[in-house]
C-alpha cells in the first residue's frame, strides 16, 4: 500500500473523532488572545505523542508541533487557526456555543480539528517519510496584529521551505477545492478618525464649528478616492463602517468619531490609500475649521500564493480530482483578509479554499454570520488534501529549494 493510501485510510478511520473534536471546540469558543483553554486542549492532544511541542509562541497562545521523519529532507509548515469571534450564535445545531456572545463563526474549529487528526496520522507514519513537518496551531487570526506576524518574527520558522493552509468556505459547494493563483486575499488597513470642532446651540450653528457636518462631508469625499483617483484595474475598497455622533435635538456636538477599513488586492495600493486619506482629512480641516486625529493602521498584507507552488499543487489536485473531492477550481480572489499572508511574505506556499456548503441549502450563510454553519464532510477533504500535498512535496522537493 502506498504511503498516501495509508494516510487516507487512517484519516477515514478517524473521521468520526475529527467531527467530535470540531464539535467540542465549537461548543467552547474563545476570543482572540484569550484562547487559554483551547490551547490547553491542543497541548493535551499531543502530550503522549513522539513530537517536539512549543507553546506560547509569538504574542499569545501559539503552538508549534515538530514532526521529524525518518531522514533528512525539506521542512514544511501546515497551519490552522483556533480563535473565535464576538458573535452570538443563532445557528440551530445541537453543539451550539456555550459561551455567551462568542462563536466559531469562521470555521477555525474545523481547521483545528482536521489538523489535529492529520498531525496524529502523520506522526504514526513518520518512519515512512523524509523531512520535517511543522504544525502551526495559531492563535488570534481575527484581531490585529494577529498571531501569524509574531510567530514569523519569533524565528521558529526560519528553516521552513514551504508553508500551506486551508480555509473552509460555506459559500463554496461541498466537494470543491479552490486555488487562487497569485494574489488570493486582499491586504487590509483600518482607521479611526476623530473630528474635533466647537459645540453649541442647534439654533445658532454660525457660532459653532460643526464636527458632524464635517464628518458627513468626509464620508462623501472619501468615496471619490476609489471612484476618481484609484486605478480602475486595481481591486480596492474603502468603507466607513461607523459614525458616532450622539446628541440631543438642539445640541451641536464638540466632536464626532468615524471608523472604517480599506482593502486592496495590489500591494502598491497600500500607500496610495493612506496618502489619499490624509488629503481627504486635510480638506475637511481647511473647509470646516476643525481639528482631526487620524489613526490609520496598516494591517494584514495581501495574501499572495506563490507561482511555483501553485503549479505544483495544481498538478497534484487535478490528478486527484474526482477521487476524495469532486471538483478543482481557480476561483476569483476574495476581498476578505488573512494573517496567513505574513507566512507567505517570507515563505513560499499556498493558501487554499475548501467548499463547506451545508447540505440542502441553496444559499449558505457566509463566514462571520451568526447562523454560519460548516458541512462537516469538508473536514476529511481538508485533511486528505493537505496530507496529500505535504507528502508529495516532501518526496519531490529538493531541500532548500523553496525558501531562497
Amino acid at each position: 500500500m502506498q504511503l498516501k493510501e495509508k494516510l487516507f485510510k487512517k484519516l477515514e478511520e478517524k473521521e468520526e473523532r475529527m467531527v467530535e473534536i470540531r464539535r467540542h471546540l465549537h461548543e467552547n469558543p474563545e476570543l482572540s488572545f484569550e484562547e487559554a483553554e483551547t490551547a490547553k486542549y491542543i497541548l493535551d492532544f499531543y502530550k503522549d505523542q513522539d513530537v517536539k511541542v512549543k507553546s506560547e509562541v509569538g504574542n499569545g497562545h501559539g503552538i508549534i508541533v515538530e514532526i521529524e521523519g525518518k531522514g533528512d529532507g525539506p521542512v514544511i509548515g501546515l497551519r490552522a487557526d483556533f480563535d473565535a469571534l464576538p458573535i452570538q450564535e443563532q445557528a440551530d445545531v445541537p453543539f451550539k456555543s456555550k459561551n455567551d456572545g462568542v462563536m466559531h463563526a469562521c470555521g477555525h474549529d474545523a481547521h483545528t480539528a482536521y489538523l489535529l487528526i492529520l498531525g496524529e496520522s502523520l506522526i504514526e507514519l513518520k518512519d515512512e517519510w523524509n523531512g520535517t513537518i511543522k504544525l502551526i496551531h495559531q492563535h488570534a487570526e481575527e484581531v490585529p496584529p494577529g498571531g501569524a506576524k509574531s510567530i514569523v518574527e519569533s524565528g521558529e520558522f526560519d528553516d521552513l521551505d514551504e508553508v500551506y493552509g486551508i480555509h473552509v468556505l460555506p459559500t463554496i459547494d461541498q466537494g470543491e477545492i479552490g486555488l487562487v493563483k497569485g494574489n488570493a486575499l486582499t491586504g487590509r488597513s483600518n482607521f479611526d478618525l476623530k473630528i474635533k470642532g466647537q459645540g453649541g446651540h442647534g439654533a445658532m450653528p454660525h457660532t459653532t464649528k460643526d464636527a458632524l457636518v464635517a464628518g458627513a462631508y468626509f464620508i462623501t469625499n472619501a468615496q471619490t478616492i476609489i471612484s476618481r483617483f484609484s486605478n480602475p484595474m486595481h481591486s480596492t475598497v474603502l468603507s466607513v463602517t461607523a459614525f458616532d455622533a450622539p446628541g440631543g435635538y438642539n445640541v451641536i456636538q464638540d466632536s464626532v468619531t468615524l471608523r472604517g477599513t480599506a482593502r486592496y488586492l495590489e500591494t502598491d495600493s497600500k500607500e496610495f490609500l493612506y496618502e489619499s486619506m490624509k488629503k481627504a482629512v486635510q480638506s475637511i480641516e481647511d473647509m470646516f475649521d476643525v481639528e482631526c486625529e487620524l489613526d490609520y493602521v496598516y494591517d494584514y498584507p495581501v495574501t499572495h500564493n506563490h507561482e511555483e507552488q501553485c503549479e505544483f499543487l495544481e498538478e497534484i489536485l487535478m490528478a486527484s480530482e474526482g477521487t476524495y473531492f469532486d471538483k478543482y477550481t481557480n476561483p476569483e480572489p476574495q476581498s476578505a483578509s488573512e494573517d496567513f499572508a505574513y507566512y507567505l511574505e517570507k515563505i513560499p506556499g499556498v493558501f487554499l479554499f475548501v467548499g463547506a456548503k451545508p447540505e440542502g441549502v441553496e444559499t449558505a450563510y457566509p463566514n462571520h454570520h451568526p447562523k454560519f454553519e460548516v458541512n462537516e464532510d469538508s473536514l476529511l477533504i481538508c485533511a486528505k488534501s493537505l496530507g496529500e500535498i505535504v507528502l508529495s512535496r516532501l518526496e519531490n522537493m529538493d531541500k532548500g529549494a523553496g525558501n531562497e
